[in-house]
């Protein structure tokens, strides 16, 4: 086990004085003054609508907020006697790092670099502590969160024994693009379960879990920034915990920007090809997918609109095409390099990236990264992880060309397609990978 610690002994006494609970709501922040009241007010809630019975603790575990975060969530807290309450604060200034309750503040020292990660791992550690049945966590800048969600991620674990409680939205076929165009096919084809958000930032899991968390040391990795949800879901579904969907309606948020999407997908695309390589005995024999049990009742939620704008994504990628086709060339076999030559070169009338390229242009890069994973030549792995985000940009403005006229019910049904395509195409990672070593 990871025995290495993060809390201060300011932060472990408070904990020694809680002493115990059954539930924990986890919720990492970062200047999120706008959103992040009315998430606290949505969990309190919750908790005490449908966890009357049962100890319940709120942690915000904060980024180095500049803004009036912090304090909005301590205001907020103040409101509500019912509960017990542990804030976290990480400043930014590497030598102060605040636990705050309804009561006291208390300061400690935190030394390092904030990220989303590390902020679950702080949660992570008081829920072990603390000996909680089950943790849900939540994003701080949502605008939709209801009390009910608190509901639909905890009680399949506190109720009905399951393990790990990922998210169901109704979104925009243009909300998520690299979820939809290569997380979701992916995770869906390596291990068999159609798990629609397997990086949705809204979760539930159980003790056992946690427990798991807990062993891995792998915070010195992506897994400590945008890496951590798409980790958080592999752990679970590579050491086959008991899985399974809740729906929570229309997820409503602060929109990412394309610069604030391209550290993030390397982030999550450099954690993906680890797990890959860890876990490789688990998923290579698996075929097809599998339904998971989904709780929550579907209704009809017209999503908020999201616009992406195909021309800046179309010029993206063939900015890209130039600069990054020598890392293509290495990486892609020659079939396959040809025919994304051929679609560089058509213009916007006439383009279109089919899908089955696409996955084995993925394909082609998780056998690359197996085989020099340890050397990498000349090319290093950021590099070659920056060469992807070009191919990513020239596969959504094609998808956004196809369903331009779609309604998100219709996209939904391409992105199925696609999906299909990675498990059909899945004996090609596996045959390939095994002919390369």
């Amino acid at each position: 086990m990871n025995k290495k610690t993060i809390l201060t002994p300011t932060a472990d006494k408070k904990i020694d004085e809680i002493k115990k609970a059954d539930i924990l709501v986890g919720i990492p922040s970062y200047n999120n003054e706008n959103t992040i009241g009315h998430v606290i007010k949505a969990v309190r809630l919750g908790l005490t609508k449908y966890f009357p019975k049962f100890k319940s603790i709120i942690v915000n575990s904060d980024c180095g907020s500049t803004d009036k975060t912090r304090k909005i969530v301590k205001n907020n807290l103040g409101d509500y006697k019912a509960l017990e309450t542990i804030l976290i604060a990480h400043e930014m200034h590497p030598y102060m790092r605040s636990l705050h309750t309804p009561i006291s503040e208390m300061v400690t020292t935190f030394r390092g670099t904030p990220g989303k990660g590390k902020a679950f791992r702080r949660i992570f550690e008081i829920a072990h502590k603390l000996g909680v049945k089950a943790v849900v966590v939540v994003d701080s800048d949502l605008r939709s969160i209801t009390p009910e969600w608190i509901q639909l991620l905890a009680a399949p674990i506190v109720f009905k024994g399951f393990d790990y409680v990922t998210p169901l939205y109704a979104r925009h076929k243009y909300d998520g693009t690299i979820t939809n165009s290569l997380i979701y096919p992916l995770t869906r084809a390596l291990y068999g379960k159609k798990i629609r958000q397997p990086i949705g930032g809204e979760f539930g899991f159980s003790a056992k879990v946690l427990n798991e968390y807990m062993k891995k040391d792998i915070w010195d990795t992506d897994v400590a920034y945008y890496g951590i949800d798409i980790w958080m879901t592999s752990v679970a579904l590579a050491n086959g915990f008991k899985v399974c969907q809740s729906f929570l309606g229309a997820k409503i948020h602060n929109p990412k920007k394309i610069a604030t999407l391209t550290p993030m997908f390397k982030q999550v695309i450099g954690t993906i090809l680890s797990l890959i390589e860890e876990n490789h005995e688990k998923w290579k024999g698996i075929k097809g997918s599998e339904d998971l049990p989904t709780f929550g009742f579907q209704s009809r939620v017209i999503p908020e609109e999201v616009h992406q704008d195909f021309n800046d994504l179309f010029k993206r990628f063939q900015k890209g095409v130039e600069k990054r086709k020598i890392f293509w060339k290495e990486i892609l076999k020659t079939e396959n390099y040809k025919a994304l030559e051929k679609i560089a070169l058509k213009t916007k009338k006439s383009y279109s990236f089919p899908n089955e390229l696409w996955v084995k242009i993925i394909y082609d890069y998780i056998i690359f990264y197996h085989r020099f994973k340890n050397i990498f030549m000349e090319m290093s792995l950021p590099s070659m992880l920056e060469s992807m985000i070009p191919l990513y940009f020239g596969f959504t403005s094609s998808f956004v060309l196809k369903t331009k006229n779609m309604s998100n019910p219709e996209a939904e049904e391409e992105i199925e397609n696609l999906c299909l395509e990675f498990e059909k195409l899945k004996p090609y990672l596996v045959e390939n990978r095994d002919k390369r070593d």
